[in-house]
């Protein structure tokens, strides 16, 4: 039996799950879309019978996400002629400084790039720590005194 468009056939849907559909659009030879006749749905056609089966997934390994390789050693040398500073969080600090903190121990500030933050090489690891901000060179800018319009047209 060929199939032809208007034509009744077989098909699964995926909505109602009844096989009772008719030809809507053809491709050449092969049906591409019909109708359901009990839920009006159209989709594509999916003879009865042809159910996919689940795809099985092979068994993989587990990968690892690699680390960052961990020196042990300062990205800057220590200037030894400085003397150790007490870590104090508005502590004013260069790279180069060496600084002892109560928790972490000694350690050789490398990075103050960023505004409030600093980086430290301890004998355990990198650090972030925290530091005071510059003061700002701007000012606060002078509140906006409004004037009616009699007062801006006779200055006094």
């Amino acid at each position: 039996m060929s199939a032809a468009v208007g034509k009744d056939i077989e098909s699964i849907c995926g909505k109602c799950g009844d096989v009772w559909h008719v030809v809507v659009a053809m491709v050449g030879d092969k049906v591409a879309k019909v109708q359901c006749k009990q839920c009006s749905g159209y989709h594509r056609h999916r003879p009865p019978g042809s159910t996919k089966a689940p795809k099985r997934r092979s068994a993989s390994t587990r990968r690892t996400a690699a680390s960052a390789p961990k020196s042990h050693e300062p990205l800057i040398a220590a200037d030894m002629s400085r003397e150790i500073k007490a870590y104090r969080f508005d502590g004013d600090y260069e790279p180069g400084d060496r600084v002892e903190h109560p928790k972490f121990g000694t350690g050789i500030i490398e990075v103050t790039s960023e505004p409030g933050k600093m980086q430290v090489f301890f004998s355990d690891g990198r650090r972030v720590l925290a530091r005071a901000k510059p003061a700002s060179s701007l000012e606060r800018p002078k509140p906006f005194v409004h004037r009616s319009n009699a007062e801006a047209a006779d200055p006094e």
